[in-house]
């Protein structure tokens, strides 16, 4: 019979790591003793990233004894004590290839559900000092498992491990599989996403496979795609038919076809790359900007604001009506829901450009969608509201909106009550009062700052991190779950004289530099002239990602401690890929 070997708890920490300082509460340690199983973790246990780990669905994390001899045998080295792998259960039995996804087990007082495989994370790579394990969890079949609890109560060490309902027909290792590796069939996602036991995150994923289809690049599953591939390839001439003065700071551009054919319909919410070529004869300058209206056939409208930056000033101080610019075509996937729920579209500053772009096509398909609207909007003051009597206009067309507008410093003459409804910067507390449903959806789009204390106190009021999108303006910040104080450093062209190969263009930095050899791949030239990148969770093994040798993709290894034959770049979720668009 399965037996608990250990239980292991541990609390956030920071650590230094690679000069930066992670959040983590991957280093468990065993406890003596019982030890309460709550709905939402153990007693003295906690997680330093709820967005990947903890929650309801995964409450508890389980290990086997027989993974760490297996470990040890392929690391050639001995594992010394649980909790290594970030798991609070570690037992003896219950491979991964025999657990199902819906099983529930009776463990002392308590009784678990198990939910979905581990979500491989670069922190089990920092705790075992060997970066390949996330990669290699998924690859070798063994990543473990979350469990939720059904009923609370006491375990301890050397409790039996009773198995008293058997769960979906598919087991543990077999759903992990089913979204990192390739060689998915149809069928098997169809049963996964109809598992009653499966996490809504990892169902969510097995959902958007299916929507892809078989012949999507890339995994669908494993990040938020665009529905369809953009509308061109490269870039295309459009005339700006009109300018707009917004504010004293924003300025809004209408583009047009030069060559009479309409553009075409984007997705409300998405965003086109602007690549203006300079007077000066200098390199060119790309910028990505939201579409902030797509409700004139055959146009769309940007809004800029004047920044630092060379891209805000150019078009400010020299693009004017009858100018010809570049555009890419409208891509991204930070888009309106397809769905019914409940909806709040929360921006700050210049981020409500997105949102605007949804709440026309709202008013648009008013009758056929309808949801609840909560239209959330924080500026400095009422010369800076950005859009105002738009806005109001189209607020007005939709029946039951609810409508919070928050001004940080207003002016003297700004009315409480009339211009606006809050005083100071909107916080998810500021949010309560509106009876927002636990079914909501939020699409939030601002600086960093206000993202990441937005996300945080949704959180904190209850709502998973699963229905909370957001949107970053601008050339995006290196991000690290977990990690905290990190300096960013522009993005500039590497170190030594300029490469002779094709151009590369880093669209969300606004940089273009020509491909040198020297480099090994598009990610160690993206590294050497500081392009944020993203350590991502969730991308599995190298077939998931789309970096790589120049002219190349990405291959999948079966074991990540064999590079692939053909000397593709290998490239794991402990690996950091360029959260970038990348125009060649």
């Amino acid at each position: 019979m399965p037996v608990l070997v250990s239980v292991n708890v541990g609390l956030p920490q920071d650590i230094e790591w690679q000069g930066r300082t992670v959040r983590t509460a991957v280093f468990k340690q065993p406890v003596e003793g019982p030890v309460m199983a709550r709905h939402l973790n153990l007693d003295g246990d906690g997680q330093g990233d709820l967005a990947g780990h903890g929650g309801e669905h995964r409450a508890v994390m389980v290990y086997q004894v027989q993974s760490y001899r297996y470990w040890e045998t392929v690391l050639g080295r001995t594992l010394s004590g649980y909790g290594q792998f970030g798991e609070n259960l570690t037992i003896d039995g219950l491979a991964d290839d025999e657990v199902w996804i819906g099983d529930r087990y009776r463990i002392g007082g308590a009784l678990f559900e198990v939910t979905q495989p581990r979500v491989t994370c670069y922190r089990v790579g920092i705790r075992l000092s060997e970066p390949r394990m996330p990669s290699l969890l998924v690859a070798h079949r063994r990543p473990g498992f979350y469990c939720r609890v059904l009923e609370e109560g006491v375990v301890s060490e050397g409790d039996a491990i009773v198995l008293e309902t058997r769960g979906d027909g598919m087991s543990v290792a077999e759903v992990d599989a089913l979204l990192y590796l390739p060689e998915r069939s149809e069928e098997k996602l169809r049963h996964a996403v109809g598992m009653r036991g499966l996490s809504e995150g990892w169902r969510g994923s097995f959902e958007a496979l299916l929507k892809a289809g078989p012949g999507r690049e890339g995994n669908a599953g494993l990040a938020n795609v665009p529905e369809a591939p953009p509308a061109w390839a490269g870039f295309r001439d459009v005339r700006v038919l009109s300018v707009h003065e917004e504010s004293p700071h924003v300025r809004s551009y209408v583009f047009g076809p030069v060559d009479g054919a309409p553009l075409p319909v984007p997705r409300a919410g998405q965003f086109l790359v602007l690549k203006i070529d300079r007077h000066d004869g200098g390199t060119a300058l790309l910028r990505s900007y939201s579409i902030s209206d797509a409700s004139h056939p055959g146009s769309y409208r940007i809004s800029v604001k004047r920044a630092e930056g060379m891209g805000s000033a150019y078009l400010h101080d020299h693009v004017e009506a009858g100018s010809v610019v570049s555009i890419s075509a409208p891509r991204g996937s930070f888009v309106l829901p397809d769905d019914e729920r409940p909806l709040v579209l929360w921006g700050v500053g210049i981020g409500v450009t997105p949102l605007l772009a949804m709440l026309h096509d709202i008013v648009a398909q008013r009758g056929r969608c309808p949801r609840k609207i909560y239209w959330i909007y924080g500026t400095r003051d009422g010369s800076e509201y950005l859009f105002a009597q738009e806005t109001r206009e189209l607020l007005g067309q939709l029946d039951g909106v609810t409508s919070l507008v928050a001004f940080s410093h207003p002016r003297p003459g700004d009315r409480l009550g009339t211009d606006f409804d809050v005083t100071g910067r909107l916080r998810a507390a500021d949010l309560a009062s509106l009876g927002i449903p636990s079914d909501a959806r939020f699409l939030l789009c601002g600086p960093p700052l206000f993202m990441q204390e937005a996300r945080e106190g949704l959180r904190a009021l209850g709502y998973p991190a699963d229905s909370i999108r957001s949107e970053l303006f601008g050339s995006n910040e290196s991000m690290a779950p977990g990690v905290v104080n990190t300096a960013v450093v522009p993005p500039h062209p590497p170190a030594g004289p300029p490469g002779s190969g094709p151009s590369i263009s880093f669209v969300r930095s606004g940089l273009s530099v020509r491909w040198d050899d020297r480099f090994q791949s598009l990610l160690e030239l993206a590294e050497a002239s500081d392009v944020p990148v993203r350590w991502s969770c969730r991308s599995g093994v190298c077939h998931s990602c789309e970096s790589g040798l120049i002219g190349g993709r990405t291959r999948y290894s079966p074991d990540p401690l064999q590079p692939p034959a053909d000397g593709a770049v290998l490239i794991c979720c402990a690996t950091p890929l360029t959260d970038l668009e990348l125009d060649l």
